[in-house]
C-alpha cells in the first residue's frame, strides 16, 4: 500500500504524444508533496496543461498542510519574514 495519494483530477500528458504523464501526490503520513514525471525525465506541456499542474500542486500543498497540522497543531506557527 502506498502512502501517497495522487490527484485523480489531474490528467496531463506530453504534447509530443509519447505518453509521458505528470503525477502530483500527497504523502498521507507526513504531508510531503511528490511531483513525478512518469516514463521519462522531462515533459513538454501546453500552457493550459501547465496551469492545471500548478493548480494540482497548490491543492496538494494545502492537503499536505492539513496533514501536518493534524500531526502537529503548532506547525503553522512558523516565523514570518520581517517587512
Amino acid at each position: 500500500m502506498s502512502a501517497y495519494s495522487s490527484d485523480l483530477d489531474l490528467k496531463v500528458t506530453d504534447t509530443t504524444g509519447n505518453g509521458v504523464e505528470v503525477d502530483v501526490a500527497t504523502n498521507l503520513l507526513n504531508g510531503t508533496v511528490r511531483l513525478a514525471v512518469l516514463w521519462t525525465q522531462e515533459i513538454y506541456l501546453h500552457p493550459d496543461d501547465a496551469e492545471r499542474v500548478a493548480q494540482s500542486l497548490l491543492r496538494a500543498a494545502e492537503h499536505g498542510r492539513r496533514i501536518t497540522q493534524t500531526e502537529n497543531p503548532r506547525a503553522d506557527q512558523r516565523a514570518e519574514p520581517s517587512q
